[in-house]
């Protein structure tokens, strides 16, 4: 692994998450062995996933951030609090203006449009890309600040954190499109493609903080209010949508919390 410790932040970043969305692609893979998912493993996939961001946005975002700022004589809340409702407020903005369509809802929405159900279905999962993508290219990109909290480690355990709930998003997407009378092939392409935003994500993010390097804290903390923002909008009530099974979506989100908390604490 020395010849990925020597990369530039950036291509380490880039590396990154093209492996997120390999993994991504991984999940949307289960199209072409089911073309059904039953209702309850979704609810606990998606379950896992929300764990997963909500455990990412402290360990590995918030607390960082929070830790920077005051090694850098700032008031350590403002960034925090800052970074935070900006990434919230950007989704928001985002999910208002870009169509899409949420697992299970009649209608979808954003902007009106004619596109089909598949691209909206599609851009749905894509929109929870853009926070995760982003988080994994600050975290990498805050290597190069030379701050202590900011280790390779770290930032490879939230790739790996991303890339664990990146595979039920990835089957989240392809397996409804089958449903949606998609042929198995164009249901996977359409799957992966969601998590293509990732390394885009991730490259933009890596190159503000490594060429702007005052902005980390704030970096940080917008990752984070980003992704808190997607599981609250979107995984944990879809997740829930069936109220007879709640249960799975909570025991899925608290697996996924615990998973995520351990890569980070042991590893990072």
């Amino acid at each position: 692994m020395n010849w990925f410790i020597e990369l530039n932040p950036i291509v380490q970043a880039l590396l990154a998450t093209l492996f997120t969305w390999f993994v991504t692609a991984l999940g949307s893979a289960t199209v072409f062995i089911f073309k059904t998912i039953n209702k309850q493993v979704l609810n606990g996939m998606l379950g896992f996933a929300a764990g997963v961001m909500i455990a990412a946005s402290f360990w590995s975002l918030l607390a960082p951030a929070i830790e920077m700022a005051e090694e850098a004589g700032m008031l350590p809340w403002v960034p925090a609090v800052v970074g935070f409702l900006a990434g919230g407020g950007f989704l928001w903005l985002v999910d208002s203006v870009m169509p899409h369509l949420h697992l299970g809802a009649p209608e979808a929405e954003g902007v009106k449009t004619g596109w089909k159900r598949s691209v909206l279905l599609v851009l749905a999962i894509t929109l929870h890309n853009i926070p995760e993508g982003l988080a994994v290219g600050v975290a990498f990109g805050a290597i190069s600040a030379g701050i202590p909290t900011a280790t390779l480690a770290g930032a490879a355990t939230l790739a790996i954190g991303i890339g664990l709930q990146n595979f039920p998003e990835g089957a989240a997407v392809s397996v409804p499109l089958r449903r949606e009378g998609l042929s198995r092939w164009k249901s996977f392409v359409y799957g992966q493609a969601s998590g293509v935003v990732e390394p885009i994500a991730g490259v933009i993010g890596a190159a503000a903080v490594v060429f702007m390097k005052p902005i980390l804290p704030y970096a940080l903390s917008f990752a984070a209010g980003a992704m808190i923002y997607v599981v609250v909008e979107e995984l944990i009530p879809e997740a829930q949508q069936e109220k007879q099974h709640s249960n799975v979506g909570t025991v899925g989100a608290m697996i996924g919390f615990a998973v995520m908390m351990l890569l980070d604490v042991a590893l990072g």
